[in-house]
């Protein structure tokens, strides 16, 4: 049974987002440096838009928290929009300017965006605006405030986060699924936020020439999770199994078309003998010489590390256009352009982790549950006595 829910609200240029996270245990400490640090990092990139340059990402809870500790209650939290000043003749809730309005109409679709798909589907072919608003990246600034407050949670069971990109556009960085130690040296500060930024140079260059062209890029974020007990998720239903969640949790963030676990594309052309993970004994319990399961065997967690890697499709707003059609014209275009990402890759791996950190806090509540901070710390210090000479927390 689920226990964490997470709702979002709002759209790109309206007056803010709205975030409810439902399920969290009461008294548990919250940092909100670490809110606003997490949503700096989604503002990151080279090649970013002028949007950025406006907004100054940072989360007001407005319930669910008292005195720096979570009621057990929802936590609300609101995003201002500060571009919404120039909007709010095209966006306002309850009244807009015809005429006004009409100068931000979008009658064409983008492909590769929502537009065209969610207007038929909503029957809003007239306006795709009422489409994109909602289906714009944006709404991620709402995920990354909510994997902010789960990623604390997991701190304190000794649970933490490392990530990067790993391809930015054509450029590889690294092949191959991530490690801990490879990620260890990312600078996040850095241009695109990769593990080798001394390289990046002729990234930003590449990014560049594609600003240039009128095009976008898109790009590979690798991410490994440390300290996650073995237990976690379900081999017994198809919905419960944790690779399936983690999974789609990924695949949900706006441009990404795909995503693996562990050394998925790689293990497929090999033998099982060269595909799987060995068991052996080591002091302080089970381990595994190689972890190219990433941490997932049969929908449950092992012990080791869970490590992913999302696939981001190019920015679908391109500078200079592509062929599309004008429904109520019946006639072949090309698209309108908006201020825009040339990639959003150096925003992404905050993203990422955000994602995976709603999943797993989801998972741990799953498997431990309570309704109070103190009876989850309780629960899982026994789970892990019983674990002692099998598997050692980081804590």
């Amino acid at each position: 049974m689920r226990r964490l829910r997470l709702l979002t609200g709002g759209e790109s240029h309206g007056p803010g987002l709205t975030v409810i996270l439902e399920g969290l245990p009461a008294g548990l400490d919250l940092d909100s440096l670490q809110l606003d640090s997490w949503l700096h990092r989604r503002q990151h990139g080279f090649g970013r838009g002028g949007r950025q340059r406006i907004e100054k990402d940072s989360a007001e809870v407005t319930g669910g928290l008292r005195g720096g500790k979570t009621l057990g209650s929802p936590v609300v939290m609101q995003i201002e929009n500060r571009d919404w000043k120039n909007w709010a003749e095209f966006m306002d809730p309850w009244e807009v300017d015809p005429e006004r309005a009409a100068d931000r109409r979008v009658s064409v679709p983008r492909p590769g965006h929502a537009d065209l798909s969610g207007g038929i589907g909503t029957d809003q072919l007239d306006d795709y605006r009422n489409v994109l608003e909602r289906a714009s990246a944006r709404e991620t600034a709402a995920r990354v405030a909510a994997g902010a407050v789960c990623s604390q949670l997991l701190a304190r069971f000794g649970i933490s986060f490392r990530s990067a990109v790993l391809q930015v556009g054509p450029n590889i960085v690294h092949d191959g699924p991530p490690d801990w130690d490879l990620l260890e040296s990312v600078d996040t500060s850095s241009p695109l936020v990769t593990p080798k930024p001394d390289d990046e140079a002729e990234l930003v260059e590449a990014v560049r020439r594609t600003r240039s062209d009128g095009d976008t890029l898109g790009g590979v974020v690798g991410a490994v999770v440390r300290g996650l007990p073995p237990g976690l998720g379900s081999y017994t239903h198809w919905d419960r199994k944790l690779d399936g969640r983690i999974c789609q949790a990924l695949v949900s963030i706006h441009s990404v078309k795909g995503a693996t676990i562990g050394a998925s594309t790689e293990v497929a052309a090999c033998p099982g003998s060269e595909a799987h993970d060995a068991i052996a004994l080591a002091e302080g319990g089970v381990v595994r010489p190689t972890n190219r399961a990433g941490g997932l065997e049969g929908g449950v967690t092992n012990g080791e590390d869970l490590v992913v890697r999302a696939y981001f499709k190019p920015i679908s707003t391109l500078r200079k256009g592509m062929s599309s059609v004008n429904l109520e014209t019946g006639e072949e275009t090309v698209t309108q352009w908006e201020r825009s990402d040339v990639t959003a890759i150096g925003a992404a791996p905050v993203i990422v982790e955000a994602m995976l950190a709603l999943i797993l806090t989801d998972a741990l509540l799953e498997k431990f549950g309570g309704d109070a901070i103190s009876d989850l710390d309780t629960a899982w210090w026994s789970y892990c006595k019983r674990l002692e000479g099998i598997w050692t927390p980081q804590v």
